[in-house]
């Protein structure tokens, strides 16, 4: 019945109230930045837009690449890291436009938010129904790192070229997902996590084809429509990131894993959790710290609680393995552990077991508690941004 209504009612007028209540509580969020800052003599504008990763990539888009800092620890953070689809959108959009590629880049965030939102509502609304969709939409807006969906970094952009991919899988359409994968590649080295789901996808629909076809004769075997149309899509999705970081490689000199030595230079790397336990352990060293220790391990068993509930409730699979990879990805970086929730933040699959609790209480009920969440959340986005902010 979803997929009836779906095909039945214009896509934007049956995600408008997602959309709606989600421009609502980003609204509130910036509101409550413009006021925080103002109090503190500070310009709201410059803290979304020209501080941490925002600066990088204007830099990518008004100078290229080849731009780097030499720390006097002697780490050498090279612009190199930061995947180009960002910078390049942010210099087309200042190209036809009078905007600076700063402005460019807060456009840009502004759009996609807002095609992230539309995507974290289909995919949700295509699995769960409508109501569960619009609860997605508001729980991942009201994130205490929300703020980070409206300021000029490439996680908004990167989570609706990930849903929509998704959203595309779970539709049949192969040759979208594929593309929207490789995009996803050229925007965050998380893309790994869009090109994952769509080559398991892709696995499971051979199978399928496999087992529907057997055992009748060689002829039967041969694949179908939909896997080859499958294999195509699997061929495009790594394509976007493949190119990147052999690119990159071929631009320091240092092969196809010139890219890794980049992510070392800012010693960023993945080494299974062992740095971001350790870094949780150093809390209970003393007693104040030992508090914000409590505080993420019951963080940690938050996420991990959320993605077997997940299993548990039979989400689709690339859903499943999407989610997977950004938390293992997130949590087992061996660096910038503030970063995490941040980097936690396009797993929005882990969101739709609270979703669907909301979509089943009353609206008045739902309604309260999304209120009372996005007010924290803006107090906090606030608070957190114009203090250590996200690195």
């Amino acid at each position: 019945m979803t997929d009836l209504a779906t095909r039945t009612e214009p896509a934007l007028r049956r995600a408008a109230p997602a959309l709606l209540g989600y421009a609502a509580v980003r609204a509130l969020g910036l509101i409550t930045l413009v006021l925080w800052s103002a109090a503190r003599d500070k310009s709201a504008y410059t803290l979304l837009t020209a501080r941490w990763d925002a600066l990088w990539y204007t830099r990518v888009a008004e100078l290229g690449y080849g731009y780097e800092v030499r720390l006097p620890n002697g780490d050498v953070h090279s612009n190199l890291a930061f995947f180009p689809l960002l910078p390049w959108l942010e210099r087309l959009l200042s190209w036809v436009t009078p905007l600076s590629y700063a402005d460019a880049g807060f456009v840009v965030s502004l759009l996609a938010s807002l095609l992230a939102a539309w995507g974290v509502f289909a995919v949700t609304d295509h699995v769960y129904g409508r109501r569960a969709g619009v609860c997605a939409v508001l729980l991942w807006a009201v994130l205490p790192v929300g703020i980070v969906q409206s300021m000029a970094y490439s996680e908004s952009l990167f989570t609706a070229l990930a849903a929509w991919s998704l959203y595309a899988l779970l539709t049949g359409r192969w040759l979208t997902a594929g593309l929207l994968a490789s995009l996803a590649g050229l925007t965050r080295p998380v893309g790994l996590a869009v090109v994952a789901a769509v080559w398991a996808a892709g696995i499971a629909a051979f199978l399928r084809d496999r087992r529907d076809r057997a055992p009748s004769g060689p002829e039967r075997i041969a694949p179908g429509g939909a896997t080859r149309a499958g294999a195509t899509g699997m061929a495009l999705a790594p394509l976007g990131a493949a190119a990147y970081v052999l690119w990159v490689g071929h631009r320091t000199g240092r092969g196809p894993l010139g890219y890794l030595d980049v992510q070392a230079g800012w010693r960023n790397g993945f080494d299974g959790g062992y740095a971001f336990a350790r870094f949780v352990a150093d809390k209970f060293t003393s007693f104040p710290s030992a508090l914000a220790g409590v505080g993420l391990i019951v963080g940690v068993g938050l996420v991990v609680w959320l993605y077997v509930t997940c299993v548990r409730q039979g989400q689709p699979l690339p859903l499943l393995v999407y989610a997977g990879v950004v938390t293992a990805l997130a949590l087992c970086a061996s660096s910038y552990f503030g970063s995490k929730p941040r980097l936690l933040m396009p797993a929005f699959p882990l969101l739709l077991p609270l979703a669907l609790a909301l979509a089943r209480a009353r609206t008045r009920r739902s309604a309260g508690v999304i209120a009372v969440i996005a007010t924290a959340s803006a107090l906090y986005g606030a608070f957190w941004l114009n203090g250590s902010g996200p690195p």
